[in-house]
């Protein structure tokens, strides 16, 4: 007679499905208490500034406090201010930091990639690029009101050069680290140099790129507004020196606060864009962060 059969408990396993449902909702989680920390975080030092300033405890001519740069940015939101309506100023400086930003975000993974690929370039121009690199870019503003005047001209320059550099050295870094296999496979295909360098080189040094595109835009902005307060006839930059110069504190952060949040929806833009781009991408255990 056949043996009988024992049947042996098995372990109850989770299915695939739930699992990858618990994750999702475990991150969804992670993400709503993240934001909620943030909004306490932020709530309680902006009640400890303005109580603080209330009390007296710091100067409030020097510091103000957030109800006052609140009301300064609704009287500036509502009646305008003395160069023009806020929306003229916040666009004027928007189109010279993204003028300056693509400017130098195309010089800078042009030349990166080129000098990453060639090493006759690289070592030709390294120096050049170094030394450059080691000037105090902003004191170049001055200089470039002088050449261009007070026109866009001057503040889209100094946003370039403030761009140039980080996304340059990034892309120098992805073209150098790109896989060899890789492209001996393409040449041995019959990949020409010109279709080594689109179809892979320029897509593996993307996510390099895209790293450096996080803060060049902040710099772009800085750029801009430092040109601006140099010598302008319209900007953010000008709200800051005009504020500056009337001893007006609460203007000053108002000012700040603007620039602020265009960096931010700025930077919201670009990680919505990098993640369509990278959806391939696997991520992080702590919601892709």
């Amino acid at each position: 007679m056949p043996p009988e059969s024992v049947s042996l408990p098995v372990a109850a396993e989770r299915p695939v499905g739930d699992r990858g449902v618990a994750r999702a909702r475990a991150a969804r989680n992670r993400r709503i208490l993240v934001l909620l920390t943030r909004v306490l975080l932020l709530a309680a030092l902006l009640a400890a500034w303005e109580a603080l300033a209330r009390a007296e405890a710091i100067d409030p001519f020097t510091f103000s406090m957030p109800s006052e740069i609140w009301d300064q940015v609704w009287q500036w939101t509502a009646h305008g201010t003395p160069q023009g309506s806020l929306g003229e100023q916040i666009w004027v400086t928007l189109q010279e930091a993204l003028l300056g930003w693509g400017t130098g975000v195309a010089a800078g993974v042009v030349l990166g990639i080129a000098l990453g690929r060639v090493p006759f370039l690289a070592d030709v121009l390294g120096p050049f690029i170094k030394v450059l690199n080691a000037l105090p870019r902003i004191v170049l503003a001055p200089i470039f009101l002088i050449w261009f005047g007070l026109g866009p001209a001057s503040k889209v320059a100094s946003a370039v050069v403030l761009v140039f550099f980080p996304v340059f050295f990034n892309a120098f870094q992805g073209a150098r680290e790109v896989d060899r296999d890789l492209v001996a496979n393409a040449r041995i295909l019959g990949a020409g140099r010109r279709r080594v360098m689109l179809q892979v080189v320029v897509p593996s040094a993307t996510s390099w790129i895209f790293t450096s595109l996080h803060i060049s835009f902040g710099f772009a902005l800085i750029g801009a507004i430092v040109g601006e307060y140099i010598g302008a006839s319209k900007g953010i930059g000008l709200l800051v020196s005009a504020s500056q110069g009337t001893f007006n504190t609460a203007g000053v952060f108002a000012a700040m606060v603007i620039l602020a949040t265009v960096a931010l929806l700025a930077e919201g833009l670009l990680t919505f864009v990098e993640k369509r781009l990278f959806r391939w991408k696997p991520q992080s255990r702590d919601g892709g962060r």
